[in-house]
This record gives structure tokens, C-alpha cells and sequence, in this order.
């Protein structure tokens, strides 16, 4: 069996090809980060742009890598939520097009579902069923799975994503975007001591999070109370190293200790992890000291298929055995996940 997926939700225009082994055939993915660079992140019209732009040399050059044509395949799928409703909408039109094309069935993709699904293709033992952590730059969200199609949403951001937060606070230190890795970067000469920043709900049973406390706290830390302009401030090098590390910090704190809160609670074994933030280094870390800690299982998407991708979209495999299609009339269903 051979998927061809597609992956337009944000700002990477991708497509892989998958096997129902798990083995990948081919994957690009076009990124358009220097598009939106100047902007401090991303603008809805220029991906939705850039993707149309985009998406046909994108899905070329992942048969042409395969070595196969569109006879070849068993099936299309596209994710179609969550995420922003234009880019959204042209892998949803591209996916059709190719179904209509080489009358191949439709398979819908949803995105956090898919970060988590990653994991698995970076196992060689099954994971399921396990807690998933899908932290992101939209999202921050736990979820019970009981195979990889089954998911019960246990606690999310209750306001800002970790991702976002570390993009705006990025800002904040006049750091570049995008802010996650910036921000890491500027840490690893910082003191994560010195500022105490709150840490929302930590010592509550809920499995939520919230991070516009925390970022409220780091714009009082550069500017002060009521202090509406940063622009004019300038941080020295040392400061804007402990700020970064200091926060990065508190954020890494929130989502360990929820997500070992969460196997508690399942009574679950097995810990999940993916979303651009699972790239942060000292996230993977203290997550893999917490869970030796407790006897718990780890598994982290690998590197590369942390931020967006189209390989992770393999989890169509699971809705092809399942028998899970969908007509061509499928929709969008756009926006940010908040329950």
C-alpha cells in the first residue's frame, strides 16, 4: 500500500509518500519561514499564498523521489484540520484534484493527531495506547490515546500555545523569528534562575496549561508595570540570556510536570511527544530524566519530523485499514483546537 499525504495547514507546503510498513518513499517540504520572518510570524494571506504557489512542484518532486506516478498509489489524504483556512483549503483542493485525477479514495487527516502519530514511525515497538503531549505554535494539548485513531482530550491551553509564547516573547527580546529556536539558543548562556516566572496550574490536578501569565510577567520583567513600549529598551546580552532561559524554563516546567500528571492519572505507561516545541532541547531532556524517574516510557518524534511535515500524515494508514474514507465533498474545518 502507497499514501501519497499532503500537509498544508500553516506555512510548510509538504507532501510524502508512505508505506503501509511505515517506510517512507519520498518527503519534501518547501518552507516559508523567510516569508514571514519580517513579520514575527505567520500572515495567514501570504501562506495561503505561497502554498498555491507551491504545492504541485511540492507533490511533483515527492513521486518524482519515489519514483512513482499517481497509477502507483492506493490512496490520497490531506489534512484538513486544524490550522488556517486558506492554506487548509489548498491541500484540500490539490487532494481532490489528484482523487478525481487517478480515482483514488480520500483520506482526511487530523494535524494533532498526526504529531503524535510520529512517534510511532520513529518506534519500532508499538506506543499506543499512550498520553500524548502535542505542543506546538497553536496548540498545547494532552490526549488519552487508546490506539491512534481514539483519542480522549484530557487538558489544553487554556489561552496562549507554548509556541506562541515563545515566538511573542522572542519579540519581546528583539530575538529573531522563529522564537522557539532563538530563544534556546539565547538560554544556553543564560541563568533559568534568574527571574521566578509563574508557572500556571502546576500544582493543580487539571492537565491545562496557560501561558499569557507567563508572558505578561517577562514583558514586566524588560519594561515594568504599564510599560507599553519595548521598543526603546535595550537588554544586554547577559540579561536577554537569562530572560530567555528563566522562561524557557517555566515553560518546560508547566508541560513536564502536567504530562507526568497525565500518566498518573490514565494510569498509562507509555508518553508521546510532538509539535515544533518537542524539538526544544531542554524539554526532551527533563522529560526523559522525569519519566526514568518513574519507570515511564518516552518516545519524542524525531528532529525532523517535530515541526509540520508531511510523513507524520502516515497515520492515513490506520484510517485505510479502518476503512475511514471520504467523499470528495470534505470540508475544512479550520481554526485553533480549544475546548
Amino acid at each position: 500500500m502507497k499514501i501519497l499525504c499532503i500537509e498544508t495547514t500553516c506555512d510548510e507546503t509538504a507532501a510524502a509518500i508512505v508505506t503501509d510498513g511505515l517506510k517512507v518513499l519520498g518527503s519534501v517540504v518547501s518552507s516559508q519561514e523567510k516569508l514571514h520572518e519580517k513579520f514575527n510570524g505567520v500572515v495567514p494571506e501570504i501562506a495561503a499564498r505561497a502554498h498555491v504557489e507551491r504545492i504541485l512542484p511540492v507533490i511533483h518532486e515527492t513521486l518524482s523521489k519515489s519514483a512513482l506516478t499517481l497509477n502507483d498509489l492506493d490512496a490520497i489524504a490531506v489534512a484538513n484540520t486544524p490550522g488556517l483556512s486558506g492554506s487548509l483549503l489548498v491541500g484540500l483542493v490539490a487532494a481532490k484534484s489528484l482523487c478525481l485525477a487517478g480515482n483514488l479514495p480520500l483520506i482526511a487527516i487530523n494535524h494533532l493527531h498526526a504529531h503524535v502519530y510520529a512517534c510511532q514511525l520513529a518506534s519500532d515497538q508499538p506506543v499506543f495506547p499512550c498520553v500524548g503531549l502535542i505542543v506546538s505554535g497553536g496548540h498545547t494539548h494532552l490526549y488519552q490515546y487508546e490506539d491512534p485513531l481514539n483519542a480522549k482530550y484530557l487538558g489544553g491551553t487554556i489561552d496562549d500555545a507554548a509556541g506562541e509564547a515563545f515566538d511573542k516573547v522572542a519579540s519581546m527580546l528583539g530575538l529573531p523569528y522563529p522564537g522557539g529556536p532563538a530563544i534556546s539558543k539565547a538560554a544556553l548562556n543564560g541563568n533559568s534562575k534568574a527571574h521566578s516566572f509563574p508557572r500556571s496550574f502546576i500544582h493543580e490536578p487539571r492537565l491545562d496549561f496557560s501561558f499569557s501569565g507567563l508572558k505578561t510577567a517577562v514583558r514586566y520583567a524588560i519594561g515594568g508595570p504599564g510599560c507599553s513600549d519595548l521598543s526603546g529598551i535595550v537588554l544586554e546580552d547577559q540579561q536577554i540570556a537569562d530572560l530567555s532561559a528563566s522562561f524557557q524554563q517555566a515553560v518546560v516546567d508547566c508541560l513536564v510536570a502536567k504530562s507526568i500528571a497525565a500518566l498518573q492519572q490514565t494510569g498509562l505507561n507509555n508518553l508521546c511527544v510532538g509539535g515544533g516545541v518537542a524539538a526544544n532541547g531542554v524539554l526532551r531532556k527533563q522529560l526523559q530524566t522525569r519519566c526514568e524517574e518513574n519507570n515511564l516510557n518516552l518516545q519524542i518524534a524525531p528532529l525532523e519530523l517535530c515541526t509540520d511535515n508531511a510523513v507524520m500524515g502516515a497515520i492515513a494508514i490506520e484510517r485505510f485499514k479502518a476503512g475511514l474514507f471520504e467523499e470528495l465533498d470534505l470540508d475544512i474545518k479550520p481554526g485553533l483546537v480549544r475546548h
